[in-house]
This record gives structure tokens, sequence and C-alpha cells, in this order.
């Protein structure tokens, strides 16, 4: 066990001075510093000083590790030529996305105090590394393809992806859970079992939806840049099913949708009676035309994540967490950095299911210290000072054990 004290502590969207922490794997108590001591004459105190808030572990809860070896291969700009160019250097990608480049991809993460994070993958290649890294996984073994003929054919594999995920996943600190890739990609009748499964294990699950236009007009009339698309490669001249549909299969199971940034009035009050949660990924929306999510008027309980490099320029959640206070112009800045503080904390964690986030007795000892630049008694402003002012923390644990920060690029 040990004590650590810091100039203010991040409690349940508040920061409190004069408070100190005991901890082992769990937090076990919160009382002042001198009480501590008192009553633990014997521990060990870490005495964290300067300009500095102890946070719980941050959260990114949508990344695709596969696509790690992303620069400058893929198209920006417009959802549908991004997607041909996915498919055009899916092989390419893959090839360059070993092990090494995917683990640099988590001690970025790392870097920027995210100790839990859901890795979304479509093949199984990303296991070993998300088996060896230091930070726990929500491990989503995704389920695409919208082939009648072949769903129970890709369903069968998924079982046994989520079999392969779930051996020694205590020991790695991966959690089994069920991705499905989008409705516009995956059969009704695989969606169907994917969700029951994930259903019948108590899984996590996410999905995609409603990211572009393209999907939006889709779904809704069958025509636009996607008919040209499925035309092509699948033979097909009309959707599989509607949104409505979709979203049917989710209904009593709370589930993390990503994007939204086209979904209706009607889909987000069907999600916000759900219980679910939506990813708001401000960077990758940017850079694939998919527009702004306009968050000041949904009531869906928001998280914040990166995505991955296929869409993105890096996995650092401050650079996401800038770049949401800048997009979200119409927003009171400090009120909008609360938000975002509370999205990557409490908020995230409870849209994968997991029980960290957040620095309360009986909670993971998951942490994170950030140093700011100039003492601020003025604790509304320290949401924002820090998103501006933070690229990496400078301490973490997690499960109460100190983590080694990687030294010099790591991105």
């Amino acid at each position: 066990m040990k004590i650590v004290e810091s100039p203010y502590i991040y409690i349940d969207g508040r920061y409190e001075r004069g408070l100190a922490l005991l901890f082992g794997e769990e937090i076990l108590d919160i009382a002042t510093p001198s009480e501590l001591k008192r009553l633990h004459p014997d521990i060990p105190t870490i005495s964290m000083r300067g300009n500095g808030i102890l946070f719980p572990g941050f959260v990114n809860p949508h990344v695709h590790l596969e696509f790690s070896a992303n620069r400058s291969i893929l198209r920006y700009g417009d959802f549908i030529d991004w997607l041909y160019s996915v498919i055009e250097c899916r092989d390419i990608l893959f090839r360059k996305g070993d092990e090494d480049t995917m683990r640099r991809a988590c001690e970025e993460m790392l870097s920027s105090g995210i100790t839990t994070f859901g890795a979304i993958s479509s093949n199984g290649k990303d296991l070993g590394v998300c088996r060896e890294t230091v930070q726990k996984v929500i491990y989503f073994n995704e389920a695409i393809g919208s082939s009648a003929e072949y769903a129970e054919t890709i369903f069968e594999a998924l079982v046994q992806r989520v079999h392969e995920s779930r051996k020694d996943a205590k020991r790695y600190s991966l959690t089994p859970a069920v991705a499905i890739h989008s409705p516009y990609s995956v059969h009704p009748s695989l969606l169907e079992k994917a969700v029951g499964l994930a259903r019948e294990e108590g899984m996590p699950l996410t999905a995609h939806f409603m990211e572009s236009s393209y999907e939006r007009e889709w779904l809704d009339t069958g025509r636009g840049g996607f008919a040209p698309f499925f035309e092509k490669f699948f033979g097909r001249d009309e959707p599989t099913m509607g949104a409505e549909e979709f979203l049917e299969k989710f209904d009593g199971y709370p589930t993390l949708f990503v994007h939204c940034t086209h979904a209706s009035d009607t889909e987000l009050e069907r999600m916000k009676r759900g219980g679910d949660y939506i990813a708001h990924c401000p960077r990758s929306n940017r850079l694939l035309g998919c527009g702004r999510l306009e968050i000041e008027n949904i009531e869906v309980p928001i998280t914040l994540a990166t995505d991955g490099y296929s869409s993105n320029y890096s996995l650092n959640i401050f650079d996401e967490m800038r770049s949401a206070l800048m997009m979200h112009c119409d927003i009171d800045p400090l009120s909008l950095a609360d938000r975002l503080i509370a999205s990557i904390t409490a908020t995230g964690a409870k849209s994968v299911g997991s029980d960290a986030g957040r620095i309360e007795i009986g909670a993971p000892a998951d942490m994170v210290f950030v140093e700011l630049p100039e003492e601020c008694d003025d604790t509304e402003r320290l949401s924002l000072d820090t998103i501006l002012h933070t690229k990496e923390v400078s301490k973490i644990w997690i499960d109460g054990e100190e983590i080694a920060l990687p030294v010099g690029e790591v991105h």
C-alpha cells in the first residue's frame, strides 16, 4: 500500500484540495494527508508537488490499432475517397502495421494518460500486442460482412476470435467484447447473431453508426455516393437494412455507438432511452469530411475517442480534447472543458463497461498525474488549463503499480 498526496485531486467532476489517497490495487481511503499518515504511519507517502492534478486514468474507448502504420497513405477530405483508399491500401497497411508499430501506438496512448482503451479488431492480428500492453484493453472483435451467403461463416469466425481473446483474459487485463462494423456493411442475420452473442455473454458492445452523409443517404434512399461503391465491390443496388432495423437489434442492451454525426433526432432519442453512449471522434470526422457532431444538442452521454491512425494524425487524448475544444465554438470553453475531462474519465469508462475512470473508495487505482505550467487557485479553470497546456502526463499508476512512461519518440 501507498499514500499519494497531490495539490489537486479530481473527484466526481470536482477539483479537491488538501486530500490524499491510500491505495493498493484499489483506492482504499480518501482523507487529509495528516489523517492518513496518522492512521498508517508505516505506509510510504508519495508527495506530488508543483502545480499538478491527480486524475483517474483516461479512457480511449475506440481505436483501430491495425491501421497504425498509416501516415500519408490514405486520402482525406471526403469519406468515399478515403474508403476507396482503405480498400486499395489495406494489404499494405496491414503488412506495414506490424507488432512494433502497434506497440508504439499503445505507448503513445500511455504517454497521454490513457490507461484503458477499446481496440477494434477486424482480424485478431493485434491480440498479441493488446495482451502484452500494460494498459487495460476492451478487445472488440469486429463483425463485418454484408453477404447472406457468408454470414454464418463470418459469425463462426467471430465466435472463434472471441474465444481466442478470452484465453487468460484476466491475466492480460483484457476484456473480450463485440463490435459491429456498421449498418451498411453487416448483413441482418450476422448482425442479429453478433449482438445476440454479446447479450448472452454480457460482453461490451459497440458499433459505427451514421458516420457520413453518404451512409445516411444510402440507408434512407439506396442512392448517393455509396451506390456505385456497393455496385462495384458487392454487386448490390440497395442496402441490406435501414437504420431503424439496425438499431432495433440493440434494444435493451446498452451500446457504444461511434460517430453518429448524421444520426437523426429520433435515433438519438432512441439511444438516450436505451442507456447508450456515443463515442465522439472530432479529428476523424473532420479529416474524412463527415461534419460536426452537434454535442450541444445531444442528451446521450458522450465520450471522446481518437479513432485510429487510419483517420487521425495522433492517438494523444490531449490533442483530441484540444480539437474538440476548438471545433465546438458555440459552447462556453470552461463548461466544454469540464465536459471533455468527464468524457475521458467516468463517462468513457462507463461506455465500455469498465469500473475505472473514477477516484473513489473501491475503484481501481488507475491514476495519472498532470503538471500545469503555473499555479492556479481558480478551480473553474483547471479543466481548460489541463487541456490547453498538457501534452503528456508525468506519472501513471495502473492497479496501484507505477508504470514507467515511454522515453523518446513513441509515434
